[in-house]
């Protein structure tokens, strides 16, 4: 079992920048492929990066390629998505999860999803 608490969510002005968190716990996370999802009112929820359980991969949607960076620190047990020249369209509830791989997490095949954090973009 593992678990996914998100945290480093708020409200931003267009142009700013947001470093979200998430902490993970259970015994066996550091093997599985970590992603951040976003869900915007009325619409369903999206793949926005992926990272490897090395680290050494990371996997992007085209919307936020060049703007967000995925990393983690397995000895912290933490995942980061670091944003940067946010957009009001990059609205969203952003939630981390857990797959088996880079590819399933892609195609939203997640194993295991935290309960989001806000991220709110003014214009």
């Amino acid at each position: 079992q593992v678990q996914l608490v998100e945290a480093g969510g708020g409200l931003v002005q267009a142009g700013g920048s947001l470093r979200l968190f998430c902490a993970a716990s259970g015994r066996t996370w550091g093997r599985y492929a970590m992603g951040w999802f976003r869900q915007a009112p009325g619409e369903e929820r999206a793949f926005v990066a992926a990272i490897n359980w090395s680290g050494d991969s990371t996997y992007y949607a085209d919307s936020v390629k060049g703007r967000f960076t995925i990393s983690r620190d397995n000895a912290k047990n933490t995942v980061f998505l670091q944003m940067n020249s946010l957009k009001p369209e990059d609205t969203a509830v952003y939630h981390c999860a857990a797959g088996l791989g880079s590819w399933s997490l892609q195609n939203k095949l997640v194993q295991y999803w935290g309960q989001g954090t806000q991220v709110t973009v003014s214009s």
